[in-house]
């Protein structure tokens, strides 16, 4: 069995022999996929019935590095519906090419997934928010793209998607409709925001200049993921759903004294991460 190296090529037959794999070891036919964000692997723990596959033990999977980062994936149902969750994605600062980055959402497309929801924590570049609001992805802003890393780049297989995809609808409205309704319902409407996420490369958190130059280009929040997971889930025809919980205020004064860091992001996670998952596990009952 091999795992995934960071410069490993991702061909269409090893998505299909990964996805093989997992259908002849669980009965469970997910049609929902979801990706757990930092400290947000709680998600997977509201399962019923679950079936727990370790990273390493599936074949051509990456695997996680990242603090939050469980390394699992879990197959169950939530609410009675069907679903997949990533505890743990894997992030291009981690050495991981774009394509291995994205190796899960192709094997989930193969597994008869129709919904991708994303979940990530996010620094906030919004004045309006506030530290715990959750933010509906309403578009993004693929900062790697414009570098030339994009998860669609070289050869296109038409089994997974056209080669020229729309991404002006990347993240659907109906679902969106739906995820409000739902926050309402659940009481989670008060901190609920919808707004425009911006990826960066990371590791390293942004500097005030960068911070202010991603607040003129209209970003409401920023990150180190989901937009490549996204871009191939969109490419696959699948319907996708991004929910940012807001972890920190992104610093755009020279004269504040506060400093981002990875254990201010988890502490405000751990804070929030039931009301995500109530309105996950809500909104799903309506799909």
């Amino acid at each position: 069995m091999e795992a995934a190296s960071p410069s490993s090529q991702c061909s269409y037959e090893k998505y299909k022999e990964t996805a093989d794999w997992l259908l002849t070891q669980t009965e469970r036919r997910p049609k929902v996929a979801i990706i757990c964000g930092s400290g947000l692997g709680g998600l997977a723990e509201l399962l019923d019935d679950k079936t727990i596959f370790p990273y390493k033990d599936i074949p051509y999977f990456p695997t996680s590095t990242v603090q939050g980062h469980a390394g699992q994936l879990v197959f169950g149902k939530l609410q009675g519906c069907e679903c997949v969750c990533m505890k743990g994605r894997f992030h291009f600062y981690e050495g991981y090419d774009i394509q291995t980055v994205t190796f899960p959402v192709r094997v989930f497309f193969l597994l008869g997934v129709e919904i991708l929801i994303v979940t990530n924590a996010a620094g906030g570049l919004n004045d309006s928010y506030s530290v715990g609001d959750i933010m509906l992805i309403k578009d993004h802003i693929n900062m790697p793209g414009f570098a030339g890393q994009n998860p669609l780049c070289g050869h296109n297989d038409a089994r997974f998607g056209v080669r020229f995809p729309c991404m002006s609808d990347a993240y659907d409205r109906e679902l969106r409709v739906l995820s409000k309704q739902a926050a309402k319902e659940q009481g989670c409407d008060s901190f609920l925001q919808e707004g425009v996420y911006c990826m960066l490369a990371g590791p390293t958190y942004e500097t005030i200049a960068e911070s202010r130059v991603l607040q003129k280009l209209g970003a409401d929040a920023v990150g180190m993921s989901t937009v490549p997971e996204v871009v191939v889930a969109r490419h696959c025809g699948m319907r996708v759903l991004g929910l940012s919980l807001i972890t920190n205020k992104v610093v755009t004064d020279y004269e504040s004294s506060e400093r981002a860091n990875h254990e201010e992001v988890l502490r405000t996670t751990e804070h929030r991460a039931q009301d995500l998952q109530r309105l996950v596990s809500h909104l799903v009952t309506k799909l």
